[in-house]
């Protein structure tokens, strides 16, 4: 199994015990200890959107097991605007500009992306952004 950057919309059901054909394929790869991946920003929006304090430190404490992306954030700031304008030149407009970011990781570190957000779907079909 390839490594996989697991986006936002991914864990947000996986911690909330939703069970879907993305949320299994985390768990498997959770179970098998394949390489799961997440970025800074997927770590700020999981955790940001946690209201009860328990929660929050369980979900905390558990991704922050995980493989972590490290990008300089100047770097990842143009990669992600560049790619913003790619699109935007081609007529797409992109409407969360985080996805962006989180696209860029995925494809600075050439790896698959894990998601539920028709806007990746809409950056791989125009990018060399790979998703499973």
């Amino acid at each position: 199994m390839k490594p996989v950057l697991v986006d936002t919309s991914v864990w947000i059901d996986f911690f909330k015990g939703v069970t879907n054909s993305k949320t299994e394929l985390v768990k498997e790869y959770l179970e098998m200890e394949h390489t799961v991946f997440i970025c800074p920003l997927i770590l700020q929006e999981v955790l940001q959107g946690i209201r009860n304090d328990e929660d929050y430190l369980k979900v905390k404490n558990s991704m922050l097991n995980l493989e972590v992306l490290m990008i300089d954030q100047m770097k990842s700031a143009i990669g992600a605007a560049d790619l913003y304008r790619v699109l935007r030149k081609k007529g797409l407009t992109i409407k969360r500009t985080n996805d962006c970011i989180i696209a860029y990781y995925a494809m600075y570190f050439e790896i698959h992306l894990v998601h539920k957000d028709k806007d990746f779907d809409l950056i791989a079909d125009n990018t060399s952004l790979k998703i499973l």
